[in-house]
């Protein structure tokens, strides 16, 4: 009996380790959830970025199909999406740049670098924007249709992978045609 007993908090882990692998892996769907989509964007209160094409609340609601993309320099999966972007600009998809809570320079430095893939950039230097928005962190890009109804929200850098499961159906169902 003593060896059984202290057998016990060993199953006892066991059985915790495969509920939490069985949790871990069941490959649900793991987006987070946004209260936006299906409703009107929210208006853009932004600062311009010098030397960058300016945009406004006006040009979300243009009767385009676009992207919003919330960025920083110091974001690395930032840097991971933006060559993506780049691609999608190129085929005439319009992508804004809201830059999130960064430094004027460093923020140019990025695009300089980088390349500009924006149809138009501006700068939410208080994250007061975003947080109207209900962004958790950057990157995150939303699908806008044209009268600015919010399609979707893409939480983290779009990949190919993000693109071909979360975008692609969303931007065809508007009517945009576009990949990598």
């Amino acid at each position: 009996m003593p060896r059984l007993v202290l057998l016990i908090p060993l199953l006892v882990f066991a059985a915790l380790a495969g509920l939490f692998a069985a949790g871990n892996f069941s490959g649900g769907d793991d987006t987070l959830p946004s209260t936006f989509v299906g409703r009107a964007a929210p208006p853009v209160a932004l600062t311009p970025m010098a030397g960058r094409v300016p945009f406004s609340d006006a040009t979300l609601r243009d009767g385009e199909v676009k992207l919003v993309n919330y960025w920083a320099s110091w974001c690395a999966p930032c840097r991971v999406e933006h060559p993506n972007f780049t691609i999608l600009a190129d085929q005439g998809l319009p992508i804004y740049g809201i830059n999130y809570k960064d430094d004027a320079g460093n923020a140019e430095d990025f695009l300089q670098e980088l390349g500009d893939p924006y149809s138009g950039v501006a700068q939410d230097p208080t994250g007061r924007t975003a947080l109207d928005w209900g962004v958790y962190g950057v990157p995150e890009t939303y699908i806008l249709d044209g009268d600015g109804t919010i399609l979707a929200r893409i939480a983290g850098p779009v990949t190919q992978r993000t693109f071909e499961a979360q975008m692609r159906p969303v931007l065809e169902a508007a009517g945009v045609t576009v990949g990598f």
